[in-house]
């Protein structure tokens, strides 16, 4: 299997940044990690793995960044406007380094966004608001409660319009504190008439093990 480390300093987050690349062809996964996890998370909890007949396949291309977490949303030690604006330049990041590497490596005409707990946050944050960017989400063991304060207000247009054309999929366990999060999410992408999945497991389903045969059933 194809594995990279790239590492470059990013002009919009002024730091070294730093990814791998699981993969040589096939649609393209872009993964947020968990609140602490590193870049390196998914390949050290074995998710990669799971995935390892659709990477040698050329199925899929994984791209597993940074989630800088304690730089914004748990930056409990910065002003909550310094972390909304280092939340912005993440965001920047990604639009304007992260995607066009991508794009740069693979020409593939899918581009999926994935993340496990804070990083299903993000993920959803991420296509909720560039919905033309990307074809599917897969969101594991998310809460959502800053991104359900966007879709009340999508009504008509373009973003809505290419929101109804992602392939959206989101899991969460039936023991999990956010589970009615997760319904109450599914109840506002369906009075958008947005299609998607919500599946239930069993237990918590909050764990790396759970994770590895979401992954491959869903990614």
């Amino acid at each position: 299997m194809n594995r990279e480390y790239l590492r470059w300093h990013s002009p919009r987050l002024h730091r070294e940044m730093e990814l791998l690349v699981f993969g040589h062809a096939g649609a393209k996964v872009l993964m947020f990690p968990t609140r602490d996890g590193r870049f390196w998370e998914y390949e050290r909890i074995g998710l990669v793995a799971s995935l390892a007949h659709k990477l040698e396949a050329g199925q899929l291309q994984l791209y597993c960044i940074e989630g800088l977490a304690t730089e914004t949303f748990y930056g409990f030690d910065r002003h909550p406007a310094d972390r909304i604006h280092r939340h912005q330049a993440f965001e920047d990041y990604i639009l304007h380094e992260v995607l066009p590497l991508m794009a740069s490596r693979n020409g593939h005409d899918c581009t999926i966004v994935h993340g496990c707990s804070l990083g299903a946050f993000q993920a959803a944050s991420l296509v909720f608001r560039h919905p033309h960017l990307f074809r599917k989400l897969v969101a594991f063991s998310g809460r959502y409660d800053l991104t359900l304060r966007v879709l009340p207000g999508l009504h008509h247009g373009w973003q809505l319009d290419k929101l109804r054309e992602v392939e959206i999929v989101m899991t969460i366990g039936n023991a999990d504190p956010f589970l009615d999060n997760n319904h109450y999410l599914s109840r506002l992408l369906s009075d958008k008439q947005v299609g998607h999945q919500l599946h239930v497991w069993d237990g918590r389903a909050h764990r790396a093990s759970a994770w590895r045969k979401m992954a491959a059933l869903y990614i």
